[in-house]
């Protein structure tokens, strides 16, 4: 239950994060992107801030046994940088890019009602479960 009550409250100040730093306007993100147009460096402040905090989140960490409300800290199995990896930086960029939203931001501002929040949400879920099928299949198909 713990567990549970301490996710919770960690998206919900996530959310919020993302709330006040105006991460989910989508037109406030592409004027952060557009540095050659009317660029609006508003966004680099959320980054700075943030960056510091996260660092300082990693560092006590590290010095902890465990986590608070699991028994063990669950570190990524993989370490390093593959063509998957890199095209689905690439791919994230070019979205975010196009559109302004990332899944975060968008998952959050469905609470706004946002029309926009709600087709990029519908989009993501398509592309996921298109990843899935598409990855199924390539499995099925026999080695040349």
């Amino acid at each position: 239950m713990a567990a549970l009550l301490l996710a919770l409250l960690s998206g919900l100040l996530f959310g919020l994060g993302l709330t006040v730093s105006s991460m989910i306007d989508p037109e406030k993100v592409l004027g952060f992107l557009d540095l050659a147009g009317n660029w609006d460096p508003s966004l680099a402040f959320v980054m700075a801030t943030a960056i510091p905090v996260a660092a300082l989140g990693f560092v006590l960490g590290r010095k902890r046994r465990a986590p608070l409300a699991v028994p063990d800290f669950q570190e990524p199995g993989m370490n390093r940088i593959d063509r998957p990896l890199v095209l689905g930086a690439i791919l994230f960029g070019l979205g975010w890019g196009l559109v302004g939203f990332c899944p975060g931001p968008a998952l959050t501002a469905l609470g706004l009602g946002l029309a926009e929040a709600w087709i990029f949400a519908g989009s993501m879920l398509v592309g996921m479960v298109g990843y899935e099928v598409v990855k199924i299949f390539l499995r099925r198909v026999p080695a040349a």
